[in-house]
């Protein structure tokens, strides 16, 4: 669709976009700031290219002060955003079964060292260590897509201890550096305190975590199902029933996540690709080894013992599990292979969504310097993208209004 296209599409939906602003903006206490969020959802939504404030601003009005007072809303008015995440949230799953919660993980490539959070990391994506901002983000998994409600920004400890950064960033004197484990576990706890639905699944990336474990039992305490991509040098303890020689001498032994998930207890022969097959790709004979673990230090779910997880990856014949593949834990271990697996599918639409947000609207376009300006704009973005991304659904909103 062009821009011309998308400009007169929104258009004529305009009244539908004006809804849909005070449903999830409708908390700011000035009417001057509801209208500059509509204005920054209607640019993000119909601009091409870059998302700057000053172009965001030349595609939806002439007036020559209309960047500046952008400007002004998203990085220095003091409007919280807490509220507009959580009317997302709910106005989605009005809409749609959400089927996960999948955890994201974004790193923004930075010049110099004032936007806030910067610091240097490896990047796995680049292959190499970068300047960046990095953040984690929260998904809405649906049927066929995936959209982001929440994120929280990794503040480095340098960042955190450092008077002029945090003044300078207008970090807000409650925000400390946290650890990664405990960034997706603010997550899952804002999303689940907001959700007036049945806890979703929770889907995560934890194989680069060094606290992968403690994390683990952290989300097993507050009684969320989860299935976690985990690190291979995780430590685990092969359990359950005896199922030939080598898994019966394996039993009650401490070994490591991917030494265990080569060798398995049980196999299950499936033709559908464990990772998410890119587009056009065909599905290949696979075979999924797992068995049932305990992981010390992950405590205990429930009193009387530590809790028992199923462990599983793929297995190529002479080649152990697939080079480069995930490894897979979960503590729904009574659960089909079959629904594990869809589960596994969430990752990969999580990771097409971010492309699309870095694409089509904006996810690494902020040029703002301060804490409050980033979410704002990531709440902008997550709003604008869940309006596009669910047209049907919202047409069905905009009948009933």
């Amino acid at each position: 669709m062009t821009a011309h296209m998308r400009t007169g599409a929104l258009a004529a939906g305009g009244t539908a976009l004006d809804e849909y602003t005070e449903r999830l903006f409708g908390h700011l206490p000035r009417a001057d700031q509801r209208r500059w969020a509509r204005v920054y959802l209607q640019g993000l939504l119909t601009t091409p290219g870059k998302k700057s404030v000053r172009r965001l601003a030349a595609s939806v009005t002439a007036s020559p002060t209309a960047s500046q007072s952008l400007q002004q809303f998203i990085n220095a008015s003091p409007w919280a955003w807490d509220p507009a995440r959580a009317e997302l949230v709910r106005w989605v799953e009005e809409r749609h079964p959400v089927r996960a919660w999948t955890i994201g993980q974004v790193c923004f490539p930075k010049r110099g060292d004032h936007s806030v959070g910067v610091h240097r990391r490896f990047d796995p994506v680049a292959g190499r260590i970068v300047n960046c901002q990095f953040a984690y983000a929260l998904f809405l998994s649906l049927d066929g897509t995936s959209l982001p409600v929440d994120w929280r920004l990794l503040l480095p400890e340098g960042w955190s201890a450092d008077p002029v950064l945090r003044r300078r960033a207008r970090i807000s004197p409650d925000v400390a550096h946290q650890a990664p484990e405990h960034l997706v576990l603010e997550l899952v706890d804002a999303v689940a305190a907001r959700t007036s639905a049945v806890h979703a699944p929770v889907v995560a990336d934890l194989s680069r975590l060094g606290a992968a474990a403690a994390l683990i039992g952290m989300l097993g305490r507050r009684g969320h199902d989860f299935l976690v991509s985990v690190p291979p040098t995780l430590a685990v303890c092969a359990t359950g029933p005896r199922q030939g020689a080598e898994a019966g001498r394996a039993a009650g032994h401490t070994t490591t996540a991917g030494e265990l998930a080569r060798r398995g207890s049980t196999s299950h022969p499936y033709a559908a690709q464990l990772t998410g097959p890119a587009a056009g790709a065909h599905p290949h004979p696979q075979q999924i080894r797992s068995a049932l673990v305990r992981v010390p230090g992950a405590g205990s779910a429930a009193p009387g013992g530590q809790q028992t997880y199923r462990l599983f990856g793929e297995r190529r014949p002479a080649a152990g599990v697939r080079a480069g593949g995930a490894i897979w834990l979960t503590n729904m271990s009574r659960a089909r292979m079959d629904d594990l697996l869809r589960l596994v599918r969430q990752t990969g639409r999580a990771a097409a969504s971010l492309g699309a947000l870095a694409d089509d609207f904006g996810l690494l376009d902020f040029e703002g310097r301060s804490f409050p300006g980033w979410h704002h704009h990531m709440t902008l973005m997550s709003a604008a993208y869940a309006y596009r991304g669910l047209p049907a659904l919202r047409e069905r909103y905009a009948s009933s209004a």
